[in-house]
């Protein structure tokens, strides 16, 4: 059974933290320049095959001491919360126009590009963590993918504008704070636990 709390958790925390992501503006990119259906398949496709990957290595976490779990998730959690306040803003990455706009050639661009872009990314481990942390695979996988799947979205359509309304800091330090408190979280119960 899915379980709505965990799921919108998840969705929560790896939407703020993937929409300053690269991704964002890769897909913002490819979707300026080809068809944004076709472009979102592909990019859905690979976020699919990362959350999978994703929740398959937290559930495995899920067979140690839930002590030491919750331990390594907080510093796991805290060291993604400085990632994002350290980060310097990325540049524009110079992405392969596909030689014609068929269906699959644009969406396997942009399958290929977010494949490898985003493997061992940031909102990957994250998946991973609450994966361990929750002990839920369904409703974290599916508040990942939604998530990743609504940040590529708005990167493919709209990120644009969205970017000129919403600081990219502010989304930035809300997602690393979020992250900081789950962190702070997970290490008070591995020591009260």
């Amino acid at each position: 059974m899915i379980s709505l709390t965990v799921t919108a958790v998840v969705f929560g925390v790896v939407f703020l933290a993937e929409l300053p992501d690269k991704t964002a503006l890769a897909g913002l990119v490819l979707g300026t320049r080809y068809r944004a259906s076709y472009v979102f398949v592909g990019v859905a496709a690979a976020f699919a095959v990362h959350v999978a990957l994703a929740v398959a290595a937290g559930s495995v976490l899920t067979l140690l001491p839930q002590q030491l779990v919750h331990a390594v998730t907080g510093v796991l959690f805290l060291g993604g919360a400085a990632m994002l306040l350290l980060k310097k803003d990325e540049d524009e990455e110079e992405i392969r126009k596909p030689e014609d706009q068929s269906f699959w050639k644009v969406a396997g661009a942009g399958f290929m590009l977010i494949l490898v872009a985003e493997f061992g990314d940031l909102t990957q481990i994250m998946t991973a963590n609450l994966a361990a942390r929750y002990d839920d695979p369904l409703s974290v996988g599916l508040g990942a993918v939604l998530a990743l799947w609504a940040v590529a979205g708005l990167g493919i359509v709209g990120g644009k504008a969205l970017m000129k309304r919403v600081p990219l800091k502010l989304i930035t330090r809300i997602a690393a704070l979020l992250m900081l408190g789950l962190g702070v979280w997970s290490l008070w119960e591995a020591v009260a636990g």
